[in-house]
């Protein structure tokens, strides 16, 4: 079966990189092309790469981050060259003519993807909230030990009034993350050419501490991504409990519109 991780234009530099690139199963990668479009490509076995055998690889997180990986190595290497549209994670055709097929007959919209998206690159942000970190920046100094004692507390009444303090910690960190998330917004609208806001990420796709609460995608012109940097620059430096991370440049994934899902037509 075919494997498809990117589309460029015919005559640029991805069909020159092509044969130094290698792909999924270690296998060569190679273009296959129609009218002046060409796909970046690659042979991958029949019962590993069908719908059931893809759903497998899918719900195996070992192999799910490999196919990741390396689907992400070949299209950056690609994207290094020239521009390409990414496509999307377990884009497969039953063989080279049905990408053909699939080049012809979504030429036009391929060719305006690309010609948009020339000269930008994708930056990512993430915003965290973290109610631990919050909570560590607001605890009380010790007690000093010359200072008369405090009135007794039950010990039920200091666990609510503990839980309490919880509570208002955590609101105050989301209410804060929220706020630095909107400022992204404002810094960087008129530099970013668009936007896409994906679903925060959860659970082992979450790296660092606190709870991812805004992934946004932008799409920057790659000589204002210096200037994109520098205006989120110590964001959330005096914020306690939130935490911004910008990734990137990438190329644009968010911003290609590729096959929705695998196809075997």
């Amino acid at each position: 079966m075919s494997y498809v991780y990117a589309i460029g234009r015919v005559g640029t530099a991805l069909e020159v990189s092509a044969p130094g690139l290698t792909g999924l199963r270690d296998g060569p990668l190679r273009t296959v092309t129609a009218g002046r479009l060409t796909a970046l490509v690659s042979s991958v076995p029949a019962d590993a790469f069908s719908t059931e055998g893809m759903k497998a690889q899918l719900e195996d997180l070992t192999q799910l981050e490999r196919i990741a990986r390396t689907h992400h190595a070949v299209v950056e290497a690609a994207w290094a060259g020239t521009m390409v549209l990414p496509m999307r994670l377990a884009t497969v055709y039953l063989d080279d003519a049905r990408v053909r097929a699939m080049l012809d007959e979504r030429g036009a919209e391929f060719h305006a993807l690309l010609a948009r998206l020339e000269g930008h690159a994708e930056v990512g942000v993430k915003v965290y909230a973290d109610a631990r970190a919050a909570a560590a920046a607001k605890a009380p100094a010790p007690p000093d030990s010359m200072a008369p004692a405090a009135s007794a507390v039950s010990p039920g009444r200091a666990y609510l009034q503990q839980r309490r303090a919880q509570q208002r910690t955590h609101r105050d960190a989301y209410r804060a993350a929220g706020a630095v998330a909107a400022d992204v917004r404002v810094r960087v609208a008129d530099m970013a050419r668009d936007m896409v806001a994906h679903r925060p990420q959860q659970g082992e796709l979450a790296a660092g501490a606190g709870e991812n609460i805004a992934n946004e995608a932008y799409l920057v012109p790659t000589d204002r991504i210096g200037e994109f940097h520098r205006a989120l620059k110590g964001l959330a430096d005096d914020v306690p409990g939130v935490r911004v991370e910008i990734t990137g440049p990438w190329a644009p994934y968010s911003f290609a519109t590729p096959p929705a899902e695998s196809a075997h037509p």
